[in-house]
């Protein structure tokens, strides 16, 4: 009896060790693109919580926060390098409000905001599956310190994180709890 128990044992651990291993066996691409929806998300949701009389809001306090960007321009701001870098991962050249990391002057509504933030994330979903094994350490003839498409993908979950993380304390100086708060 123990011979069976230790036998079904081990065809069960190995079942299991299967199964974990088959659900690791990701590609880059599909490594990368966990991150760009993990980020999107909370992007998206931030964005969508703000009501859009809020959208003009930015901190003031003494002029200690003079020039600092609006709630609307940090999604903008976020959305146009989100754009920018997805069009360097595929080999485009960014648009010019891409470039300057503005987003265009005719994207003003949080209506626009918002479809403005969702289509440059869908844009980095489409560059990041164009990333392999073979071409994500190629370098990129690129004006940037990033010369890898895998350095691009980096960068873009860690610079969107970083207005992810001001667009939370808006959020919050406004009396509003961010969506990932209240999970």
């Amino acid at each position: 009896m123990k011979t069976v128990s230790r036998i079904l044992l081990y065809l069960l651990v190995t079942a299991v060790s299967q199964c974990a291993l088959a659900q690791t066996n990701l590609n880059v691409s599909q490594a990368l693109d966990f991150w760009i929806s993990n980020t999107e998300k909370e992007v998206v949701t931030a964005a969508d919580a703000m009501p859009e009389e809020k959208y003009s809001f930015a901190p003031a306090c003494a002029g200690e926060f003079r020039g600092v960007r609006t709630f609307a321009e940090q999604v903008k701001h976020l959305s146009a390098n989100n754009y920018r870098m997805a069009a360097y991962i595929v080999g485009q050249t960014p648009t010019s409000d891409q470039e300057a990391e503005t987003g265009p002057d005719s994207v003003r509504s949080k209506a626009q905001i918002m479809d403005y933030v969702k289509g440059s994330f869908g844009a980095l979903h489409r560059a990041v599956a164009t990333i392999s094994e073979k071409n994500m350490l190629e370098p990129l003839a690129i004006p940037l310190r990033q010369k890898t498409r895998l350095q691009l993908a980096e960068d873009v979950v860690a610079h969107s994180y970083d207005h992810y993380g001001q667009m939370v304390e808006y959020l919050r100086m406004n009396g509003i709890v961010p969506p990932a708060s209240r999970r």
